[in-house]
């Protein structure tokens, strides 16, 4: 029978675990021993439910206190000086969390590493930090200590690890220019050789099988990196180990004959998102390598069609014998952990879905069809299985729940409607004649912090406990209290506060036909922040008005504009679970054309400014150059969409946030919005480079401090920034504002940044410093 494996498995539990165990630690309520108890914990769980799937190996070093490229990076001693590590010493827990959040307990503060998505995901990674001559040493031992953990509850542990090419790709620094720059590469000889011995050591440890993992291979790679992976792998083959190369998020393509002439003892390849590329990859094995097939989707949670993988496979299966192995199509950190968890799903929606555990046991299921081939509809125990997956297949395709013709109709009927606001200069003067806001506007993106008090309101309103009328009184409270606080504050556009909205997807999910919800389909963001992605399964449809009436009571509490928030298209699409059974650019055109109704209604009430946010803008870009043109064009016309219909002298407003924006500048140019909001402060101002060769055409924010540290910024830091800015944009055009919502924050700090940030505000429209 084929060998079946796992590339990663979700971290954080089903039930949020380790969420609550490192929050804990970090408020100083627990111990780091309790912390550590509550990660050995979880490791031995999830290493138990692979290996009672059949998995022959299981992986280690998937699991990441924040994240597994962070855990790297202070693996091989890449540590910033800022964060004070000493000498040989080890890395400790609290210098990697400081490196992540900027603060650990304990500790000063220091400035975090910068954040931004891994690859096409919504996961985030912490960037490794470069700079030449940097000198690397395995200065934490937490993968060899978990591998001991592994064999020492009867394991057959599989050590995952990002390879060396792709850590590189993905880290920045002062003397290097982006991504691709090839001089990054000239770090590899002091950086290899802490490969060979981090490989020896686990050898040392009993370690058969190594996984390293260069997604960097699915995209379009310069010469100069392309060439670069012969040579590491030639050296890395002398290690004492077989080496499984892991590539996933796509296809090969043109680095399919880079990657045959590696001399590595298995391949695995993503056949979920590029099955076209299985029979030249087989054709290219060499004599006795193993050919490791990513079949089950790693990225979504559909169940998937066994009779088809079985019919393409069975070739490959004879063939290869014991060399094909089968797995995910990537980690299964993407994925919620289990499925029997929902017990409010209705069963029908349900018998669709398979979540990480379930992907296992598809994995088995497909394992043992193509052992007995033909046989398996006659064997009790498989075919039944089998029959399970057919009926829900069948009773999906054919649901009258999933195709909505009024819907398909009025999406035919809006065509050519994106292209219908007037242009900026006209739209921006009846703005500023409405709007009459000062010079370095003032505003935050969108949330207010979200106590724990707000969340109990919410819990007890959905079970039952809080009645509709108490609930709304108690909201209003909260609106109320953040319009006071705003206007004390001196901010000059003003937000709701959003005390209502569990998060910025879910919440209009919940509003919208055509989406599910789970109770614990959590999926890890970044660190500690988990997302439950709505699952959306149908066209799109909005029964009736989502936030107007929430926005309009805040607008009636002030003279200042209040912003109508809205989460973007493109970003519902993403931050979902989407339908596979359509293009994806017509379900965002669905989504943008509910939203559509709802920015008109916002007008209607009065709201004179809109946000509508795309944080998953640049997320959603295919990874090959060449696809994505199709997409920067459905994504920008579902945006322009949104909005298409409202007057000239309302405002619209865009978010974005740890995404790489520079490459697509011109599209969120195109986009149109009046005003976008960027993350610049985490990034160290990367960003502002773009404007550098391109003419921004419309008002800018560039976020002017990190939400997601509790350090509390200073004002001349931020009058430096906006000066920075003021350099390459017209100083007319910039607007001051957080980089990210303030939802993950407490009162005090969001306080004391937000008065640092309008008194720097208004040191620049008097010319002068913050402190005056």
């Amino acid at each position: 029978m084929a060998t079946l494996h796992n590339l990663g498995f979700p971290r954080i539990g089903v039930r949020r675990e380790l969420k609550r165990a490192l929050e804990s630690y970090w408020a100083g309520l627990s111990t780091q021993e309790a912390l550590e108890q509550a990660g050995r914990e979880l490791r031995a769980r999830h290493w138990a439910v692979q290996a009672a799937s059949g998995a022959a190996l299981v992986p280690v070093g998937d699991f990441a206190w924040y994240d597994h490229m962070l855990e790297w990076s202070a693996t091989v001693g890449a540590v910033p000086a800022r964060f004070g590590q000493a000498g040989d010493a080890p890395v400790t827990l609290d210098t990697v969390f400081r490196m992540a959040r900027g603060r650990a307990p304990g500790g000063s503060p220091a400035a975090a590493c910068e954040m931004t998505k891994w690859f096409d995901t919504n996961y985030h990674y912490l960037v490794p930090e470069l700079h030449p001559g940097q000198q690397f040493r395995i200065a934490r031992d937490t993968l060899f200590e978990q591998v001991r953990e592994a064999r020492a509850l009867g394991h057959a542990a599989k050590p995952v690890i990002p390879g060396p090419l792709t850590w590189l790709w993905l880290g920045k620094g002062e003397a290097y220019r982006g991504a691709g720059d090839a001089d990054k590469l000239a770090l590899l000889a002091d950086l290899l050789p802490v490969y060979e011995e981090v490989l020896a050591r686990l050898a040392g440890l009993g370690v058969r099988w190594v996984q390293i993992d260069e997604p960097i291979l699915a995209l379009d790679l310069p010469a100069a990196w392309r060439e670069a992976f012969a040579a590491v792998y030639e050296r890395l083959a002398g290690a004492p180990v077989s080496i499984l190369l892991a590539t996933y998020f796509g296809a090969l393509d043109d680095n399919l004959q880079v990657v045959q002439a590696l001399p590595v003892a298995g391949l695995h390849v993503d056949l979920a998102r590029a099955p076209e590329q299985l029979a030249a990859v087989a054709a290219g094995l060499r004599a006795g390598q193993v050919l490791s097939a990513g079949v089950i989707d790693g990225r979504n949670v559909w169940r998937a069609d066994l009779d088809a993988w079985r019919a393409r496979l069975s070739p490959y299966a004879a063939a290869l014998g014991e060399r094909l192995w089968l797995a995910p199509s990537c980690s299964l950190l993407h994925v919620p952990v289990d499925l029997s968890a929902e017990d409010q799903l209705d069963d029908e929606l349900k018998s669709w879905l398979s979540f990480a555990r379930q992907k296992l046991d598809e994995l088995s299921l497909l394992a043992r069809a193509l052992e007995l081939g033909e046989a398996a509809d006659g064997v009790a125990g498989v075919a039944d299985a089998l029959a399970v997956q057919r009926r829900a297949l069948r009773t999906r395709a054919e649901s009258r729940r999933i195709h909505l013709p009024a819907v398909q109709a009025a999406l035919r009927d809006a065509a050519g409607l994106a292209r219908a606001r007037a242009p900026f200069a006209q739209r921006t003067a009846a703005q500023r004649a409405r709007l009459r806001l000062p010079a370095f506007p003032t505003t935050t993106i969108g949330s207010l912090p979200q106590t724990p008090e707000i969340r109990a309101l919410r819990r007890d309103w959905r079970a039952g406990a809080l009645g509709d009328a108490a609930y709304e009184k108690a909201i209003r409270q909260e609106i109320a209290d953040g319009i006071a606080f705003q206007e004390r504050v001196g901010l000059d556009v003003l937000v709701h506060g959003e005390a209502e909205r569990n998060d910025m997807v879910e919440y209009f999910g919940e509003l919208l036909a055509g989406f599910a919800f789970t109770q614990n389909g959590w999926v890890q963001s970044y660190g500690s922040r988990c997302v439950k992605p709505p699952v959306l399964f149908g066209d799109i449809a909005r029964p009736a008005p989502m936030t107007v009436g929430w926005t309009a009571y805040a607008q009636s509490l002030t003279e200042r504009p209040v912003k109508g928030m809205l989460t973007g298209p493109v970003t519902l699409l993403q931050w979902s679970f989407v339908r596979d059974d359509q293009p994806r650019g017509t379900t965002c055109r669905q989504l943008a054309l509910a939203l559509r109704g709802e920015a008109l209604d916002l007008e209607a009430a009065g709201i004179g400014v809109i946000q509508v946010d795309e944080p998953a803008f640049r997320e959603g870009l295919p990874l090959r150059r060449a696809q994505r043109a199709e997409y920067l064009d459905w994504a920008v016309d579902s945006f322009r969409l949104c909005t298409a219909g409202v007057r000239d002298d309302t405002q619209i407003h865009t978010h974005m946030c740890y995404s790489e924006f520079n490459d697509i500048i011109a599209s969120i140019a195109a986009m149109d919005a009046d005003v976008v909001t960027l993350e610049t402060s985490r990034s160290n101002r990367e960003l502002l480079g773009a404007f550098e060769g391109f003419r921004y055409p419309n008002d800018i924010g560039p976020g002017v401090y990190d939400i997601h540290t509790p350090n509390v910024p200073q004002a001349e830091a931020m009058v430096g920034l906006i000066r920075q800015a003021a350099a390459r944009l017209p100083a007319e055009r910039l607007w001051v504002n957080p980089d990210c919502g303030l939802k993950t924050r407490a009162w005090p700090e969001a306080e004391a940044a937000l008065r640092e940030m309008v008194a720097a505000a208004r040191a620049l429209r008097r010319g002068g410093p913050a402190a005056g």
